[in-house]
């Protein structure tokens, strides 16, 4: 928490830690077994996380965000990620069994309505959970929203992001030979899933190290080096996601389906200058959705962590808390 000048002051926002009062490891379809965990209150509202990446893992910093006198909180490692197993795989992986094992998860909980709380790529899922099963969800809380678009893809592996910060783009993009970085992605997946776990991790260390030096606005464009079995899971399964446009039906899904959630109120946290996510997309959606409240964090990027987001994300269930009760 405290590797970046400022991200000690978001401390003072959050909660202290509680630990769970259940955890578990949940068989799901496919193969896949998903850990998920309760912390909070087991009487309180629910309200379901969904993490970053995809690959991200859940954290019990992330339980911070939540009273615990409140909230039931929710958490679970998606499919290939953090504790759940097979590790790594990207096999029966797709937005839709993720949206599946929400569902999964719910009926196994037994919770008829949540509160569903994610951020960039955990913002897209909930997005797409949420216009699916609109009558499962009582109030969307998004953070550096991420529509899953070829628009944002190029943006972030097309040289956009880096008109901003070459020197970390350089590092990612001289991974690759000059003649295969017309598409980092599709090169990126040559070697990532290439059946050689040294070459894997190497080129997985080095897709996140990009997104990390770009993840706070007080980030010195040095990510720091992920640790190998973390860096493989997380790098795979973004790329394999973003290699298949997020296995939605069609480019712009989200706002197309959007209208859906003409019941669903939500709140979006996005910070200014955020540039893993550029606020045009939470902006776009804001426009499309009338139930969407859009708070723009000056002097903030994408992390979770940074003061201003970390401030606002614990007043908004702070304040939904208290209407609640």
């Amino acid at each position: 928490m405290d590797k970046i000048p400022g991200q000690k002051r978001a401390v003072q926002y959050l909660y202290p830690a509680v630990d769970p009062f259940d955890q578990r490891m949940l068989p799901v379809e496919g193969g896949h077994t998903l850990y998920v965990e309760q912390c909070g209150n087991p009487k309180g509202q629910p309200v379901i996380v969904l993490h970053g990446g995809p690959g991200g893992g859940c954290s019990p910093a992330m339980r911070r965000y939540f009273d615990p006198q409140a909230y039931r909180v929710v958490l679970f490692d998606q499919r290939g990620c953090g504790r759940s197993r097979p590790h790594a795989s990207v096999t029966h992986n797709t937005t839709w069994d993720l949206v599946a094992d929400i569902e999964r998860i719910r009926e196994a909980l037994e919770i008829d309505e949540a509160v569903v709380f994610g951020g960039s790529w955990g913002a897209t899922l909930a997005l797409v959970y949420a216009i699916s099963h609109p009558d499962r969800v009582r109030q969307l809380v998004l953070r550096g929203v991420f529509l899953m678009t070829r628009a944002e893809l190029k943006w972030f592996y097309g040289g956009g992001a880096g008109q901003f910060w070459p020197e970390p783009w350089a590092r990612f993009a001289d991974m690759i030979p000059e003649n295969e970085r017309d598409d980092l992605i599709a090169a990126y997946h040559k070697r990532l899933f290439s059946g050689d776990f040294a070459t894997e991790t190497r080129y997985a260390q080095a897709w996140s190290a990009w997104e990390n030096a770009l993840a706070s606005v007080y980030s010195n464009g040095h990510g720091g080096e992920a640790p190998g079995d973390y860096a493989r899971a997380f790098a795979r399964l973004e790329n394999h996601y973003f290699i298949n446009d997020g296995f939605l039906d069609e480019d712009g899904w989200i706002l197309k389906n959007v209208h859906r959630l003409a019941d669903t109120p939500g709140v979006i946290v996005q910070g200014r200058y955020d540039m893993i996510c550029p606020p045009r997309r939470a902006w776009e959606l804001a426009q499309n959705w009338p139930g969407a409240d859009l708070r723009m964090i000056r002097n903030a990027g994408h992390a979770l962590s940074e003061p201003g987001i970390s401030a606002e994300l614990v007043r908004v269930m702070d304040d939904l808390a208290a209407t609640i009760a």
